[in-house]
This record gives structure tokens, sequence and C-alpha cells, in this order.
């Protein structure tokens, strides 16, 4: 006896497939698009609401990032005895062989213009014949001490590594890569053109980050992953962590009595613009922080419900949340321990200084510099976790509405076929009681199945 294609010995079919998952129901579809579409309507609104036109106009202090630079460029390296130019003896025992480098300035009104710059022995920053050097520029002062060396210009090897990372990105990730750079570009672009200068504007530092941020979510998701449902979940997700981490982070930050003005930075920033309110710009930056993670998170857990779904179109809703539930709390560990470990690395060198001070690990956590960073990274950890079983119960909801397993399917036509054929008896029955009396009826009683 042949077997068909697809059936096993004892005939029965197998009628599974792992292609990909079908699409949400045209009901579910009107409902997610009920949530998004105004929420996006609304974050079109602000941005245009909130829309800066560049960043507000001041006069130089000339202290720290305010300071008006210029291009330069080493011309020559001379090695003379520190003593001989009168420049004060090393401390570090390093010797006394000093350098004299040659400066030219390549722009501006003094352009070709060149000054001479003493580089001592125990000086981190040294210097070749020539690289390029960033020159701060200060017109009131006297015509030779107008101009300093502050920092060299690193665009070789910036833009070297750039070309590397998109190449890189561009391999692997083939189509989906290049999407993420466009969106990478995006994301740069709302930061750089609408979030900044709306603070400087004087605008709520939370709201321009909610709205930033809410723009660069809906854009990077989307143009990453598709406009599908499995995206709306994730950008569902990631609103209500966000919505989370917004709400814990104003809390805290008032209970612990942060200002955000603890850097040198922030000093510069109150001072030029006084109207901006530091605390906000602290939130704006738990936010605008939280958000790269957050989506990692939340797109992963969807990908992960919907192969699971896909990989077992029967099982259930309960069963789904449990396995998708299973591989977050991997995703949890993984990503907390990653957000401490950069908050811990970016914050290194004051790390460093308290363990210089000898202070307590009491003292410690409860100065500003710390607190800051620590409410940081626990408010976005919250987020972070509340994410997973969120957006898991979001994508299990999703995937499993108006979608039956195959078993139930199954039952329920076998259900109908057996009802058509029960139909079809009786007719055939009315019909032959009508013609003749069935054998053996005799004209009896006949018996109701009710």
């Amino acid at each position: 006896m042949d077997i068909p294609p697809g059936s096993d010995a004892h005939g029965h079919t197998h009628a599974h497939t792992h292609g990909p998952v079908p699409p949400v129901s045209a009901h579910l579809r009107k409902v997610i698009a009920a949530v998004l579409v105004p929420f996006a309507a609304a974050v079109v609104a602000g941005l245009v609401l909130l829309w800066p036109g560049g960043a507000p106009g001041h006069a130089r202090s000339g202290v720290g990032f305010d300071q008006q630079t210029r291009p330069g460029t080493v011309v020559r390296l001379v090695d003379v005895s520190c003593k001989a130019i009168g420049a004060a003896p090393s401390s570090a025992g390093v010797g006394d062989h000093c350098q004299k480098a040659v400066i030219e300035v390549e722009s501006g009104p003094d352009q070709g213009t060149t000054f001479t710059e003493v580089v001592q022995p125990d000086q981190t920053r040294r210097y070749h014949q020539g690289q390029g050097v960033v020159l701060a520029y200060a017109p009131n002062a006297p015509a030779g001490e107008r101009y300093s060396v502050t920092d060299v210009t690193r665009g070789v090897p910036l833009s070297l590594l750039a070309g590397v990372f998109a190449v890189a990105v561009i391999v692997v990730g083939r189509m989906r890569g290049v999407m993420a750079l466009v969106a990478l570009v995006v994301s740069f672009g709302v930061l750089t053109l609408f979030i900044l200068p709306a603070i400087l504007r004087g605008h709520d530092p939370l709201l321009v980050a909610v709205v930033g941020g809410s723009a660069i979510m809906l854009a990077a998701l989307y143009m990453c992953h598709g406009v599908n449902a499995r995206t709306s979940v994730a950008v569902l997700g990631t609103l209500c962590s966000l919505f989370l981490i917004g709400v814990l982070g104003s809390v805290f930050v008032d209970r612990a009595h942060l200002t955000g003005n603890t850097s040198d930075e922030t000093g510069v920033i109150h001072a030029l613009y006084p109207h901006i309110e530091i605390k906000g710009v602290l939130l704006a930056g738990i936010i605008i922080g939280s958000l790269g993670v957050l989506d990692d998170v939340t797109v992963t857990q969807v990908a992960a419900v919907w192969e699971l779904k896909d990989a077992d179109p029967g099982i259930s809703r309960r069963r789904l949340y449990a396995a998708g539930m299973r591989i977050g709390r991997d995703h949890i560990a993984s990503v907390v321990n990653t957000l401490v470990m950069a908050y811990a690395g970016a914050a290194l060198p004051l790390l460093l200084l308290f363990s210089i001070a000898r202070s307590g690990v009491a003292r410690v956590a409860s100065s500003e510099l710390v607190a800051e960073e620590i409410v940081r990274t626990l408010v976005g950890s919250i987020g972070l976790v509340a994410s997973v079983p969120l957006t898991t119960a979001l994508a299990a909801l999703v995937v499993s509405a108006d979608r039956r397993s195959p078993a139930a399917a199954g039952a329920t036509g076998a259900r109908a076929a057996v009802a058509g054929a029960g139909s079809a008896g009786a007719g055939s029955a009315n019909a032959g009681s009508t013609g003749a009396p069935a054998a053996g009826g005799g004209g009896g009683s006949h018996r109701r199945r009710k």
C-alpha cells in the first residue's frame, strides 16, 4: 500500500509547517493602530510645537567648552633642556628633556602665524610633526597669548573606526544593517536638531526627552524591523517601560535631593542659560540613556515569543508566556549587569578618586556625584526588568489571539463533519419512513436522542 506524502503508516496526516507565523487578525491590527496612531500623531505634534529652530546664541564666556577654537598644526619640534628655557623641573624623575612645539594657526584673522608651546617631560599629551591640534582662541588677550593648545584632532582615526563599524554592520546585517545605520543617523539627527536645542531654548527637559525619545523609538524600531504587529508590540512594551522610568526617575530624583549640577559642564550650562532646569536635564538623560537598551530587550522578547509560537502553533497562551519568560530571565541578568558596568566604567575616574581618599562605601554612595549614577542605574534597570514580563505578556496575547491551535481546529472540523453526517442521516431516515416503515419497526415507538 502506498503511503501518501505527509502521512504515516496509520494514515495520519502531518500538516505542521515551519514558515513565518501568520499575521494577526484584522481586528487586532485595528486595535493596535487605535493605540499607536494617536500616540504617533501626538509625537509629531510635540515635535512641531517644541521645534527649537536651532540653539539660541549667547556671548562667549571663554570658559571650558565655551571657548572659541581654531585649528592648528605642529610644524616643528625642538628638543631642549627644561632648565635652559626656565621650565619647572619634572617631579616624576623622567629627566630634564623638554620640547618646544612650534604651532601654526590654520584659520581666522591670525592664519599663518605661529607660536611656541613647551611640552614638559611628564606631560601626558605628546606631539609629532604635522599633527593637527585644536587651539583655544582668546581674542581679547595680548597678541602673544591669544592661542593655546587644548586638544588634538582625531578626525582620521574616528572616521576610520566609524567606517569599519558601518562595514561590519552591513556585512553581517545586510539590508537590516543598512536600515539600522539609517535609523542611527535619524536618532542622532533628532538628538542634535531637536532635543539639545529645545532644552537650551528653555522647554521642559523631561517633556522634550519624552517627545524626542518617542520619535527616536518609532523611527528606529519601524525602520529596522518593519511596520507590522510584532514591531508594534515592541513599541508598546517600550513605551510603557519608558513611562515607568520617567515616573520612578521623577520620584527618586526629588527624594534623593539631586540637583543635577555636579560637573563643570552643567555648571557652565547653568551659567550661560540660567533658565534651564538642570534637574530636568538629569531626568531627560535617564530616559534617553535607557531607551537604547529598552529597544533591545523588547524587540528580543517579542521575537522570541513569535518564534516559539511558530515552532509550536498549538501552544497555549499560558505556556507561551512561561517559555518567553524563561528566555527573558536570562536576558534580564545579562542586560542589568551590562547597564551597571557601563555606568561604572563611565564613572571610573570618580571612583578612583574616592578610593584614593579612602572614603567609606556609605559616604561614597551618599555623595551627589555617585548617588546620581546610582539613581540613574537603578531606575533604568527597574524599567528594563519590568519591560520583560510586560512585553512578553503583550506578545503572547497578540500572537495567540484569534488563532486556534491545529488540534482545536481539527476538533471543530470533526464536530462539524459529524453534525453534517447526522443531519444527512436524519434526512434519509425521514425520507425512508415516509415511504415505508423501517424493518422491524412494526409501527412501534421511536426513541428520540436529546
